[in-house]
């Protein structure tokens, strides 16, 4: 790893006593204490150990993901809300050297359960192993000199020394809801990339006060986290969600100047009649994690117009980084149903169905995207941390797409069986794989789109029961899955599901 790269979170202590977290119970951390904060992790953890950091929209959360790259530790970031069996899979597939964990789970009995069992399978001489200089008997950490932030360590009793390639600096999941072990390399020159890509875009500067929204193990709340402290910004952060009251009120007294939303949010917004409120420091609305509604991409555009706001729309992909094109605010009325341009030092091309480049407009291929932000590869085990940049900038996204006579791009379909669901990612045969093993007396297939998460199974009695489990397992909401019965799997003579007769029905 070259040290002497400009990263951003190698650059804390130059905004010294500015404000970088304000949460909303009051508590404020500023940029000089995230150094101190990272340099209170240095001494506990080593460079390049892999860490999995189970993430909250809080300070500490944010402080912990932002050390271990100012140390060149490996966070692999994942949901704190995941399920415990699925985290414990995890880990005993790629066997983190240490947990990131907030105190209120740790302290969980739930998790104290599962605890010792990974302790014990990872450490020959049993959970006391894991104790070590600074821990408890339980092998954690329960604060430091920075202040615990409402975190803690705890080390696991795997090698903290795990082969890794060194350009590796972050790990995100590719599917979040159904835990799946597919994870995404992202490497320090793309964090920066993107970064830099957005703060240009956006024109963001230190006077920004974003207001979470997303998860941040979500690479589209990352990177609004990124691109801020990048320049130097105060994060409003909470974990409110914005149908709260509380949530605006933290908002409007912190005077908000952006907010960023998947289209679910978007249409939650519009249900709470943010058309009609107050909102005079607000001048930013970015948009991404799936395809908007052209009536609500409309009517927010019209809205932003009005009311002297820019509108963003955006594309992007966890392989990506986070972004891979915008539709410029000038723009948001005009090219309604656009996801835009490529971000500056980005390039999209379309593929047809021979290989070919499309030249002309108003033609339907494959997007391709190149761009130094395009991440490593996949991991699928631990071994696949080492590995070296496999997609050499080029990135073929599985969305189909068609552009204008102006340049500009529009999404028209998907190649790949994966939906978003309010910014999220499912794989359909990931949440098939789940269902079976669970339900053997029952078959079942998926298929839906960016809005349901439609579940077609062979026992109407079970409906229920499949569809808590799905809830249990993937957190997806409630309103997004819809369990049907159906008398028989459509299949091939090959047993192949025919996905496309099952849409139908």
């Amino acid at each position: 790893m070259n040290n002497n790269q400009n990263y951003f979170f190698d650059r804390f202590d130059q905004y010294g006593s500015r404000t970088a977290f304000l949460q909303d119970d009051g508590s404020a951390m500023t940029y000089a204490q995230i150094d101190e904060y990272a340099a209170w992790m240095h001494s506990v953890i080593p460079a390049r150990t892999l860490v999995f950091c189970l993430c909250e929209n809080t300070i500490g959360s944010a402080a912990g993901y932002l050390a271990c790259l100012h140390n060149r530790i490996v966070p692999l970031l994942l949901d704190a809300a995941i399920n415990l069996q699925l985290l414990g899979d995890l880990i005993r597939l790629y066997q983190p050297g240490w947990l990131y964990v907030p105190e209120q789970l740790a302290e969980s009995e739930a998790f104290r359960q599962a605890l010792p069992r990974i302790q014990e399978e990872s450490m020959p001489g049993g959970a006391d192993a894991g104790a070590c200089k600074s821990t408890d008997d339980a092998g954690t950490v329960r604060g430091s000199s920075a202040g615990s932030r409402g975190y803690m360590l705890i080390k696991t009793g795997y090698a903290e020394s795990v082969p890794m390639d060194d350009a590796l600096g972050l790990l995100l999941t590719t599917s979040g809801s159904t835990g799946s072990p597919k994870l995404v390399r992202q490497s320090y020159a793309n964090i920066q990339a993107n970064t830099d890509s957005i703060v240009s875009y956006l024109e963001i500067d230190g006077e920004e006060r974003p207001v979470t929204t997303l998860p941040m193990y979500y690479t589209y709340g990352l990177s609004v986290i990124n691109s801020h402290v990048h320049a130097g910004a105060c994060v409003l952060v909470t974990e409110h969600s914005i149908i709260t009251r509380a949530f605006w009120d933290f908002m409007k007294k912190n005077r908000a100047t952006s907010i960023a939303g998947v289209p679910y949010t978007y249409e939650m917004l519009k249900r709470a009649r943010f058309f009609r409120m107050e909102l005079p420091d607000l001048h930013t609305m970015t948009q991404a994690g799936g395809k908007l509604l052209p009536e609500l991409h409309r009517e927010f555009a019209e809205y932003a117009a009005a009311n002297g706001k820019k509108f963003v729309v955006m594309y992007g992909q966890t392989e990506a980084t986070a972004r891979m094109g915008y539709l410029p605010a000038d723009k948001a009325l005009e090219k309604v149903g656009s996801m835009g341009i490529p971000i500056p030092g980005g390039r999209f091309a379309l593929i047809d169905v021979n290989g070919n480049e499309i030249t002309a407009p108003e033609q339907t291929g494959e997007l391709i995207y190149e761009g130094a932000n395009v991440t490593l590869g996949y991991a699928e085990c631990r071994e696949d941390l080492a590995k070296g940049d496999e997609r050499h900038g080029r990135l073929e996204t599985g969305d189909m797409a068609q552009f204008d006579a102006d340049g500009y791009y529009f999404i028209v379909g998907r190649k790949k069986r994966f939906l978003k669901l309010f910014g999220s990612r499912v794989n359909l045969d990931e949440v098939e794989r789940m269902i079976r093993p669970e339900f053997p007396d029952i078959d079942c297939a998926c298929s839906g789109d960016d809005d349901v998460l439609k579940v077609f199974i062979t026992d109407p009695h079970f409906c229920g029961d499949v569809e808590r489990f799905l809830i249990s397992r993937t957190h997806i909401n409630q309103r997004a899955i819809r369990v049907i019965p159906i008398s028989a799997i459509p299949r091939s003579e090959s047993g192949k599901v025919l996905y496309k007769e099952l849409s139908q029905r």
